[in-house]
């Protein structure tokens, strides 16, 4: 009884938004038909709703008629429906930009709501483009929305930009924030760019003015080490972080859209702390670098196919993905959390050793019984005066027995059994020293279903 009524539920839902969609593109279609008919009787530049929606920002000088025009004639792709993206784009929908392009490729998940405002508990695991644009049209019906239920690649972000007033980068990876940079510069598209982490964001507005700003290489010419690049599910974030510097976003966009460029431009990197502090900081940049490979005179991408080909691998630029799994150990020195599992239930105490390299908070969290904790960022440290590295437990070096490495996906617990066996650990390989293949996800889904996992 119960199973069918959850499937006469899904099915409605389905249908329900199916509906929604259909209404969406009737009122496209009647808006388009009203202005293709002029009312003769009617004379000012806006439409009446448009005063009635607009009042408030209409009134201030640096909006006005003139700029509510220009809000209405921008075409803004917006790549992320993510924590920034999501106050971003509500804004901007209110503000009533003409046409707003939302790109990404994941869905909506529980873990995303305590920052995503965008999305609510009865939209997890649809689209994140089709949860947000839904929250925008219930916010303003009046701008035209595309979803694009896909990540950004060399492939697709050209025909994106191609007729784009402005661009936001709304992503947490390094890589992407360099593509859709080079992207811009290529496009001559400005740029609002943010990123938050933890306690901490920033803000620039790149490419602005076109041909004359930085870009995000000039700004940034060499990426951050590999193992310094984290997500949010990685690193952690506090909601409001994000949310302070998606306002900020939308703002700078508001400002791009529909104020002149400063002179002399002074183009600077606002950053942001909710750590204690002076909460913002202003730096100002060098500018336009001469030499710079994206958007110099001499650029190198330039001088390339442009937007339809030529482009850099980004993943090897930026030193690879943590998105993508790692394969630093053999086959034979790993082993599934079934043959863990095994193994704990037949071992008595001591007789192997378990290292959780997560960091203590996710650690602290929940954690396989038995495990000691050794946070990957600890292993980055240096030897003690012995040649052997301060954070190893103690007597494990002296000890015979295996060891087995975890983590939360199986990719820092194989750099760490390496590390191990570069120092000699595994005796030569007479003492096992390998990782739990897939980590704490795998542990969750096919061993305890209780583990706390993020």
């Amino acid at each position: 009884m119960s199973a069918d009524l959850r499937r006469r539920i899904v099915a409605a839902e389905a249908e329900l938004q199916s509906l929604r969609e259909q209404l969406a593109l009737a009122e496209e279609a009647e808006a388009a038909d009203r202005s293709m008919q002029p009312d003769s009787s009617w004379k000012w530049p806006l439409a009446a709703s448009d005063y009635d929606r607009y009042a408030r920002q209409l009134i201030l000088p640096s909006v006005g008629v003139q700029g509510q025009l220009a809000l209405k004639k921008a075409s803004v792709v917006l790549i992320g429906a993510g924590g920034l993206g999501c106050p971003a784009a509500l804004y901007l929908a209110g503000a009533g930009v003409g046409h707003l392009t939302v790109v990404d490729g994941d869905t909506v998940e529980t873990s995303n709501l305590h920052r995503q405002i965008g999305h609510t508990t009865a939209r997890t695991g649809a689209y994140k483009v089709d949860s947000l644009v839904e929250a925008c049209r219930e916010r303003n019906p009046e701008v035209k929305y595309t979803a694009v239920r896909e990540h950004v690649t060399v492939d697709n972000i050209g025909p994106l930009l191609a007729n784009a007033t402005l661009a936001l980068d709304c992503t947490d990876h390094a890589a992407v924030r360099y593509l859709i940079s080079d992207a811009c510069v290529l496009a001559g598209v400005p740029l609002v760019s943010a990123a938050a982490l933890r306690t901490d964001g920033q803000l620039s507005v790149l490419n602005w003015p076109v041909g004359r700003g930085p870009c995000y290489r000039c700004v940034f010419p060499r990426p951050p080490p590999a193992a310094s690049q984290m997500s949010c599910a990685e690193g952690g974030v506090l909601g409001p972080v994000v949310g302070v510097m998606g306002v900020l976003q939308a703002l700078e966009a508001i400002r791009v859209l529909t104020q002149p460029p400063p002179e002399p431009l002074q183009p600077t990197l606002l950053l942001f702390s909710a750590s204690g502090g002076p909460s913002f900081r202003t730096v100002r940049l060098r500018g336009r670098r001469s030499d710079c490979f994206a958007c110099s005179d001499d650029s190198v991408l330039k001088k390339g196919d442009g937007l339809d080909g030529g482009w850099p691998d980004y993943v090897q630029f930026c030193g690879g993905s943590t998105a993508v799994t790692q394969h630093v150990l053999a086959p034979e020195e790993r082993v599934s959390v079934e043959m863990y599992k095994k193994l704990q239930e037949e071992d008595t105490p001591r007789k192997h050793w378990l290292l959780d390299v997560r960091e203590k908070e996710f650690y602290n969290m929940g954690s396989i019984a038995g495990a000691v904790n050794v946070p990957f960022s600890q292993t980055r440290a240096g030897s003690s005066p012995e040649g052997l590295p301060s954070w190893l437990p103690s007597g494990l070096a002296e000890d015979t027995a295996p060891i087995y490495l975890v983590c939360r996906v199986g990719n820092d617990s194989q750099v760490v059994a390496r590390q191990l066996k570069t120092l000699g650990l595994d005796r030569e390989g007479t003492r096992f020293v390998g990782d739990v293949e897939g980590g704490l996800l795998a542990w969750k889904q096919r061993v305890d279903e209780t583990m706390p996992f993020v």
